[in-house]
């Protein structure tokens, strides 16, 4: 698998997490070595592992939390560094997103999650077919 596929496997396990309501998986993104960081919307920067985790139990314990698709990841990679910009779907609107990873003990991890509101996605078009489809 190359690492663009398994950094966007990683950010996938994010989503799917918060989808699940999952704390166990979410805990299993996040980095347990590197310094984490983390900026929910409307939240003050929160810093280290302990206060990114109670975030993540306290958004993933309440009933009302949002759900969240992601649309459009697209990854960047650099070294054993590399991060994923993406928007995130809401019921109300959408959001856009940057998740930083960093490659460790073979995984990649989050070490920082920041996502803030923002426009609709743009979609690209897709060309029509010029030619017989093989």
């Amino acid at each position: 698998m190359s690492d663009a596929v398994a950094v966007l496997f990683a950010n996938e396990a994010f989503y799917q997490a918060f989808a699940d309501r999952d704390l166990a998986a979410m805990d299993s993104v996040w980095s347990r070595e590197a310094p984490v960081t983390c900026i929910h919307p409307g939240w003050n920067p929160l810093s280290g592992r302990d206060a990114v985790m109670d975030s993540w139990q306290a958004i993933l314990g309440d009933a009302n939390a949002p759900a969240i698709t992601c649309r459009n990841p697209g990854v960047q990679l650099f070294g054993d560094l590399a991060y994923v910009v993406c928007h995130e779907s809401l019921s109300h609107g959408f959001l856009v997103a940057t998740n930083i990873f960093v490659r460790e003990d073979g995984p990649w991890r989050m070490i920082h999650h920041q996502a803030a509101p923002g426009p609709e996605p743009v979609v690209p078009e897709t060309p029509e077919p010029t030619g017989p489809l093989q």
